[in-house]
């Protein structure tokens, strides 16, 4: 059992180690984590017991949100290899009318499809190529960890080979993405909450011989003699997934000719499909009480599973990621307090428990097998739906506490949480998307002059993060703003800071928020707003004193 114990800065900085982190498990979420830290010059670690990569999928899509932050390991040109964005979900009932419709945009507010549905073995190939051409990484399969011993300056990792033999390897930090069965929570002792919530699926993946459309993309069936799901797996591949009925075994589920006869009024047959996998599995809607104990942290199955009717589940462990490198890194580097890396919990268990809860009440519609109930569910659904209007996705949920702008009396306000949308810009003779022709990590946006509203020093605390400072400007007028590469720097002002937003994204985000300067944090998160130069100043010394861990006197209205 390791203990909680810890100092108030990093003592390990100079302390001899293997490597900087060790990623305990290499699923899409392990290794995200490990490029986001190699990327960033982290040496990384990555131990995963299977001697040989998973070759079925599991998850089946990714929101918007997550197409950006997956894009930020810099496999973005290669998303469209392995997904297709999915046009829309319909709830509908055993009458096939529809309950609910959700309608996805082909772009979205943060750059991306809405839904992208995905071949998930596809995705993995894709991050394992990227990870293995960034220095400082060392990939151990086959290897199963057995042992963790944390000092309170670094953490031994012991893991057992193919042949039985056992090696260790010391890490200032570890991270367990290890999945449902975490061997790393179980290590720690960690509590679980587990709201009980729980069914029996059959689930059965299918390639298809020929190229066929299904609209919407995604179908719930709310049919109380069988719940059925119908989802998009990536091109050339569905799911088709079947709730368990009181007295069916598990083992004849899974038997193909079960499969086939379950499949075969969707026309879905041998002559036209092939059934990659039949397989029953059971969702569960918990999450893990403690995401860090020293220095060893949780991240995606090991933290977390919910019910599969939101497709949150791969999500919410990149978000985990995406949220940890960052602050794993500035404390790596000796620009952030250990501290910090507390709010990893704050900020990520909230927003896990809002999604799980949201999943289990998705799945008490959805899982409804006396016919009765159902009724009555239909009835009260069809009244809601009888305008006929269809429904647009909710926007990536906000983060509600943590490291975020302490405005003005120490509350947190809005917009600090949201997720920053993401638009079309021209940067330095360059169009495009902000994080590919800007770039990513923090960002501050203004319409101030940068240098007028925070002086040189603050602008160097900036730089030191690696912080992209940028002016924005309104597009020329009459510029759509469609075109590629440009030549030049005429539009980018004496000191190259400005940017021209050619949609006005940003411009309207900061009109919406009555403010003049946007702070945004490296997993895209708003850390805060200002209005005017005065505040612009406040806000970055609000960040500075977070990150150090020093507290800041708080500020009247008035600026006082």
């Amino acid at each position: 059992m390791l203990t909680d114990t810890e100092a108030d800065t990093d003592t390990a900085a100079g302390t001899d180690t293997d490597t900087d982190v060790v990623v305990v498990g290499y699923g899409p979420v392990g290794g995200v984590l490990a490029i986001l830290l190699a990327q960033r010059g982290r040496r990384v670690t990555v131990l995963e017991q299977r001697a040989q990569p998973y070759l079925l999928p599991r998850a089946t899509s990714f929101d918007g949100e997550t197409a950006r932050l997956i894009a930020g390991t810099g496999i973005g040109p290669q998303i469209g290899e392995f997904t297709e964005p999915a046009d829309g979900y319909r709830w509908q009932n055993a009458a096939g009318q529809a309950l609910l419709d959700i309608d996805f945009a082909a772009v979205g507010p943060y750059g991306w499809p809405d839904a992208n549905t995905m071949h998930q073995p596809t995705l993995e190939a894709r991050l394992a190529t990227r990870l293995s051409a960034l220095p400082g990484v060392d990939i151990r399969r086959g290897e199963r960890v057995v042992g963790l011993a944390d000092d309170g300056e670094r953490v031994e990792v012991t893991t057992s080979g193919p042949d039985g033999a056992t090696r260790s390897v010391t890490a200032r930090w570890v991270v367990g993405c290890d999945g449902a069965r975490s061997f790393v929570r179980e290590a720690l002792g960690v509590s679980v909450t587990d709201l009980g919530f729980s069914y029996d699926w059959l689930l059965c993946d299918v390639e298809l011989a020929e190229p066929r459309v299904f609209t919407p993309s995604n179908v719930q069936i709310c049919d109380p003699k069988r719940p059925t799901t119908l989802v998009a797996s990536g091109p050339g591949h569905r799911r088709w997934e079947f709730m368990r009925l009181p007295g069916e075994s598990n083992a004849e589920l899974e038997r193909p000719e079960t499969a086939w006869r379950l499949l075969a009024p969707f026309d879905v047959t041998p002559a036209n499909a092939t059934l990659l996998r039949t397989a029953t599995y059971t969702f569960q809607a918990r999450w893990a009480d403690q995401w860090r104990v020293g220095r060893v942290l949780l991240a995606g199955d090991a933290a977390h599973l919910m019910p599969p009717f939101a497709g949150q589940g791969m999500c919410s462990g990149i978000r985990d990621v995406a949220n940890l490198a960052w602050k794993l890194d500035l404390v790596l580097h000796g620009l952030a307090d250990v501290s910090v890396l507390d709010s990893y919990t704050t900020e990520r268990r909230k927003q896990v428990e809002e999604s799980i809860r949201s999943s289990v009440k998705l799945g008490k519609v959805i899982c409804v097998s006396d016919p009765g109930a159902a009724a009555d569910r239909d009835a009260a659904m069809l009244a809601r739906a009888s305008s006929g209007t269809s429904t647009r996705p909710e926007p990536a949920p906000p983060l509600s506490g943590g490291l975020l702008y302490q405005r003005f009396t120490g509350v947190t306000e809005p917009p600090a949480g949201d997720v920053a949308p993401q638009g079309r810009v021209r940067y330095r003779g360059r169009t495009g998307l902000f994080d590919e022709v800007v770039g990513r990590g923090f960002a501050l946006f203004t319409t101030e002059d940068p240098l007028a509203a925070l002086g040189e020093e603050r602008l160097g605390f900036l730089a030191g993060l690696g912080a992209h400072v940028v002016r924005l400007d309104p597009p020329p007028v009459g510029d759509g703003g469609d075109t590629g590469e440009r030549s030049g720097s005429g539009d980018d002002g004496d000191d190259g800071s400005a940017a021209a937003d050619l949609d006005g994204v940003y411009l309207a985000y900061l009109g919406r928020c009555d403010g003049t300067t946007l702070l945004v944090r490296p997993d895209y998160h708003v850390f805060g707003a200002a209005k005017g130069a005065a505040e612009a100043a406040t806000l970055v010394d609000d960040l500075r004193a977070q990150l150090t861990g020093v507290a800041r006197a708080p500020r009247s209205r008035l600026g006082i």
